[in-house]
């Protein structure tokens, strides 16, 4: 988990972003940078959750935007243990990491089971996957249901049909949503949005960024996101007083 960090992006962003803003003052535009195989992308999650039902006036968009941990992971992915004893040296080690996880996740509500985990998947079809429900407003809804696939179902998210499932359980057709996916549908925005991500100097996530202007990194507490939330209330309002 990584520590906070508030910056103004370059004045490049803003201008990029300028139409986009005097469009739509009245939102403020969150973007989490995640991905769907990082226990504490869903913890943070949560937690961004649980700030912004402390901020009920705030009018929020939620955008995913993919991050790959492993950009590198074959595409059928790999078996658990050799995974972990790569990543961690050993599976004693990622049994201690994972109790830590599993011990954080379950003060936060969210019962992780990750003894279920059989594979480490290539999330790259996932972040596909997200990006097209999104076209019908369900990319929020479509992140949480591949979160919990993964994370307390012990599925293999990198497997199509498994996708596909997960979708039809959001109301997708089972069969459309295979035949995208055998398809490059939305790969070229998925990979254009992880380049951009490391070009922008991430190297950890989940990442959230505010109106294209903020970003805060790490699995935050859900106060380390409220003076944020706050100055987009104070903006949202300063906007309406002018208007009147």
């Amino acid at each position: 988990m990584t520590t906070l960090r508030t910056r103004h992006f370059g004045e490049a962003a803003r201008l990029r972003d300028r139409a986009m803003m005097e469009d739509s003052t009245s939102t403020m535009l969150i973007e989490t940078f995640a991905d769907l195989i990082c226990p504490w992308c869903y913890i943070g999650k949560r937690r961004l959750a649980r700030a912004l039902a402390d901020r009920p006036r705030l009018h929020v968009e939620l955008r995913w935007q993919p991050f790959q941990l492993n950009p590198d992971m074959a595409p059928g992915g790999m078996e658990r243990s050799a995974y972990l004893a790569a990543k961690f040296g050993g599976t004693e080690r990622a049994r201690q990491i994972h109790l830590v996880v599993e011990e954080t996740a379950e003060r936060d509500g969210l019962p992780l089971r990750l003894d279920r985990v059989r594979r480490t998947p290539n999330s790259f079809d996932a972040h596909r996957l997200v990006r097209m429900a999104a076209r019908r407003g369900l990319g929020d809804a479509m992140a949480d249901a591949l979160f919990h696939a993964y994370f307390v179902d012990g599925l293999d998210i990198g497997d199509r049909d498994t996708l596909a499932g997960t979708a039809a359980s959001l109301g997708f057709d089972f069969q459309a949503i295979k035949g995208l996916l055998a398809t490059d549908a939305e790969a070229a925005a998925v990979a254009s949005a992880d380049s951009m991500a490391r070009q922008l100097g991430l190297q950890a996530v989940p990442c959230y960024i505010f109106n294209r202007r903020y970003a805060l990194s790490g699995a935050q507490e859900p106060a380390s996101f409220l003076p944020l939330l706050d100055l987009a209330v104070d903006e949202q309002e300063g906007v309406t007083v002018a208007a009147d």
